[in-house]
């Protein structure tokens, strides 16, 4: 098992709940993927594109399950990030975890494996 980890804004995760499906948020509608991080990368991603935000979702998922759907890519830095090239379901999902913000800073601790 491959854990990847998808960070959606409130809004955004409502609306993933209700349809049970999403092409992702603005970014990713835009780039034709969903954006994901690996453990490694999922803080610096919170920090990057969701700085400061309160309300984030942390959404948990197999990226072996996924398939041949997920590509890894070169991002930041030349690192490989996982790219899924079909709409996210909500049976993808493992599990979601409330993202804390404190002192402006995400808390990971204890949500990534």
């Amino acid at each position: 098992m491959t854990i990847i980890y998808k960070i959606f804004r409130a809004k955004e995760y409502a609306e993933f709940v209700t349809n049970e499906q999403t092409l992702g948020a603005p970014i990713d509608l835009k780039d034709g993927y969903i954006h994901f991080s690996t453990a490694d990368q999922a803080e610096e991603t919170a920090a990057k594109h969701f700085a400061g935000e309160d309300g984030l979702k942390l959404l948990v998922l197999d990226a072996d399950a996924l398939g041949e759907d997920v590509r890894w890519e070169p991002s930041r830095g030349g690192a490989l990030f996982p790219h899924l090239y079909r709409e996210l379901r909500a049976s993808d999902v493992l599990s979601v975890h409330d993202l804390a913000l404190e002192n402006g800073v995400h808390q990971f601790a204890g949500l990534l494996r």
